[in-house]
């Protein structure tokens, strides 16, 4: 009888979800710009359900990395982050979020943000063009319409920040 009850509300819970996804850009280069020209009119994924620019990390389901992802910037991206509620997604968007890009070789780049926290969906190109983000978005969409749970995605609480100890400020 609980599976009867419980499919219903998990697709309708997981529905509103995979189509109200409030966007955090995190836009660190030239990526960036592609975003934005994928939430102009031309592409508007508006009509996906897709908001772009949420007010802050804390109102935000989805987290798009556009860019370098220096060393110095990845704590910024780490607690951000982890101030999103969840359930949160995250896509990386160009070669240098994914892998470091042409700058890997460099000894401040991080070698892509997922060394930081978890990605969902890789989306290549330098830059990738508008229609790839789209893409990405779709694909996104279907591994949320595909959750178990229709109240989040997978639990991913990071063993090592709940046993570290605390940080002393100096």
């Amino acid at each position: 009888m609980g599976s009867v009850v419980g499919d219903p509300i998990k697709f309708v819970l997981n529905w509103g979800r995979r189509y109200s996804l409030w966007v955090f850009n995190f836009g660190l280069a030239c990526c960036a710009i592609e975003f934005i020209a994928t939430s102009m009119g031309r592409h508007d994924f508006m009509r996906l359900g897709v908001i772009p620019f949420a007010h802050g990390p804390r109102q935000a389901d989805l987290m798009v990395v556009s860019g370098t992802v220096t060393d110095k910037m990845a704590p910024a991206v780490k607690r951000l982050y982890d101030q999103m509620p969840e359930p949160k997604y995250v896509i990386s968007f160009g070669a240098c979020s994914n892998c470091g890009g042409p700058y890997w070789d460099s000894y401040s780049v991080t070698k892509g943000v997922d060394q930081l926290i978890p990605v969902d969906v890789y989306i290549p190109g330098c830059p990738p063009r508008p229609e790839a983000l789209l893409h990405g978005i779709m694909k996104l969409q279907d591994k949320i319409a595909g959750e178990q749970s229709g109240l989040g995605g997978v639990n991913r609480t990071d063993v090592k920040a709940l046993t570290a100890p605390p940080v002393r400020r100096p």
